[in-house]
């Protein structure tokens, strides 16, 4: 069985996008890359919702053709390209980057993926996320916690029906005040 991991950057009051869906609030690090970077690796299967996945795909596929691209980015650009992916969407018709794209019922898919043998799926985007907080299939929460307040936007959190139960398995700091903590759900 697989494990699902939601990780995110958010800001200090909870918010994965600004108003408008602004992105530009993050402060980031080398190090803070390169620990992004490293959890891309370690992915087997990386699911995407249609926003986040449009966000990543303009980006990712020749970031490291771009002047100026740094080693770091140039090591996460083909470890991105590489990662398999499934990106959840009834508005898009193709995907490309190592990817393939599910039309139907989201939950149903994410827990037949659990259901089978491999490493750790990290789940992205705040509608797919919620619906598999909703459903409970989420194994991992991931807050990349940036030293910022944004006021409003896309919540990391979904309302949820019911308490999940946590436990905080790890925290680390990062240049520039960001915090990471790591907990697993309590079943």
């Amino acid at each position: 069985m697989r494990n699902l991991t939601f990780a995110m950057n958010l800001s200090l009051d909870g918010y994965i996008a600004a108003p408008g869906d602004g992105l530009g609030w993050g402060v980031s690090s080398d190090e803070l890359f390169q620990w992004w970077s490293d959890r891309v690796r370690s992915t087997d299967l990386a699911l995407y919702g249609r926003k986040l996945w449009e966000t990543m795909s303009s980006h990712w596929p020749t970031a490291d053709q771009q002047p100026g691209a740094t080693p770091a980015q140039i090591e996460y650009a083909g470890r991105w390209r590489e990662m398999p992916k499934v990106v959840f969407s009834s508005t898009i018709s193709t995907v490309d980057w190592n990817a393939r794209l599910v039309t139907g019922d989201a939950v149903a898919e994410i827990t037949r993926l659990k259901a089978d043998d491999g490493g750790r799926m990290d789940i992205g985007g705040a509608t797919l996320a919620a619906a598999a907080m909703r459903a409970g299939l989420i194994d991992e929460y991931v807050l990349v916690t940036h030293p910022v307040l944004v006021g409003g936007g896309t919540p990391f959190f979904t309302a949820l029906d019911n308490w999940v139960n946590l436990s905080l398995v790890e925290t680390r700091t990062f240049p520039n005040d960001v915090v990471v903590a790591r907990y697993e759900t309590r079943r």
